[in-house]
């Protein structure tokens, strides 16, 4: 349990006493947004836009704005942020502090590339303003919220001329196929992801579509709308099983005919189609889901992920929502970001128990032989080594920790390290 502090007006901040986390929409998959025996400041009230230059496209806005409402407001305008993670429900702290990422990285880095300058409070009292290339400003970013408050951010919007986008659905067998997808569409494409069928069996371990998309010239610049469908109850367990799965992922697949298909969409389903579907996180059930995203090197090659498909085909779990991308080489300015340039997976997981934990230790083996990372974002059971071996920054992000902050993920992650 903890204790929670709701400020409406930045002079109602206060950081002087721990431990302490702030918290926004609690959109993380782990225990990085949770603090069991402290305090969380609720950062949701303080949301307000403070100021928006449309010469340049910088908005300056309190840390609870959420994503949904920065594309509201300068979507009409022709802005649309930099970078999206796959919902809007984020508050521009949250992004900071997890570095989001969303299917442009190869083009434009993480979220905190495009963060001039922002507000942060620590518990000296002290409201400091952190700027590009200061060392406080890089151990924020995708610093989990340990250094102190994000109280205000600036933030580099990108021009757009439609709410629009051109979009190509490629269907592939193979990760060799996947790659070379890729690849080609890395200069000609602004946004790539796939979808993969992950309980394929042999050669079709990563039969999937790749999704590549650039923004429409033409078109009206139409916001998003908010609404949607709900998931009224908790599925039963037997739900989401293998055959279901394999069923769902099949039709998926042979939606379309042929090998490509063309159309244009609008940027709602293109970047956030799961906002549209209210609670459907019930889809799981009441034990609920994991979430495992990692992401190996490219001098690794294909197989480390070859690998990992296999491994989870060959126990019959995971689910539909399974996303497969990959990362550039624009370094982001945060010592504790997870993007590294690679083949980066990110696939729920139905909680079964020890079966699921189990199949877990066996994918972190493969990741940490190939030097891969896991996303402490959307991390529930990460193990402090691997967390202290793949962060080689750690050591001096912790030279700028704020002593008042925690999170249950940090201290786990502390108390267990060898």
């Amino acid at each position: 349990m903890a204790e929670v502090i709701s400020p409406a007006w930045p002079d109602q901040l206060s950081a002087t006493s721990g431990p302490l986390l702030a918290y926004g929409l609690g959109r993380s998959y782990g225990d990085s947004c949770l603090l069991d025996g402290g305090t969380m400041v609720d950062m949701r009230f303080l949301d307000r836009l403070i100021d928006f230059d449309p010469q340049t496209g910088i908005l300056k806005a309190e840390a609870g704005v959420t994503l949904d409402a920065i594309l509201t407001f300068a979507v009409p305008r022709g802005w649309f942020l930099p970078t999206t993670p796959g919902t809007r429900q984020v508050t521009l702290g949250g992004a900071i502090a997890n570095d989001v990422h969303g299917k442009n990285h190869h083009r434009i880095g993480c979220f905190g590339n495009h963060v001039p300058r922002f507000g942060l409070l620590r518990s000296d009292g002290s409201h400091l303003t952190c700027r590009e290339g200061e060392p406080l400003h890089a151990a924020t970013i995708g610093g989990l919220g340990l250094t102190g408050i994000i109280t205000w951010v600036e933030l580099k919007l990108v021009p757009i001329r439609s709410s629009m986008l051109d979009v190509e659905l490629i269907r592939f067998r193979g990760m060799e196929e996947f790659l070379a997808i890729s690849s080609d569409s890395s200069q000609a494409w602004e946004h790539t992801v796939a979808w993969i069928d992950c309980l394929s069996p042999g050669v079709a371990a990563t039969r999937g579509i790749f999704i590549r998309g650039n923004w429409a010239n033409d078109g009206g610049l139409e916001p998003h709308q908010s609404g949607g469908a709900g998931v009224p109850i908790d599925f039963p367990e037997i739900a989401l099983n293998p055959l279901s799965i394999r069923a769902f992922n099949t039709l998926y697949y042979r939606r379309f005919l042929g090998k490509t298909k063309r159309y244009q969409q609008h940027y709602s389903p293109f970047f956030h189609p799961l906002d549209s579907v209210h609670d459907w996180n019930r889809i799981y059930g009441k034990r609920g889901l994991f979430q495992y995203q990692c992401v190996t090197p490219f001098e690794a090659g294909s197989a480390p992920m070859e690998e990992i498909l296999k491994t989870i085909a060959s126990t019959g779990q995971g689910s539909f929502l399974a996303v497969l991308k990959t990362f550039g080489e624009i370094a982001s300015p945060g010592m504790l970001s997870f993007p590294s340039p690679g083949i980066t997976l990110a696939l729920d997981f139905p909680n079964r128990g020890a079966s699921t934990l189990q199949l877990f230790e066996a994918l972190d083996h493969i990741v940490r032989d190939c030097g891969g990372r896991l996303y402490p974002a959307k991390d529930a059971r990460m193990a402090a080594d691997d967390f202290h071996r793949a962060y080689p920054r750690l050591p001096e992000f912790m030279q700028h920790l704020d002593p008042a902050f925690t999170s249950d993920f940090w201290k786990r992650m502390t108390c267990t390290a060898a």
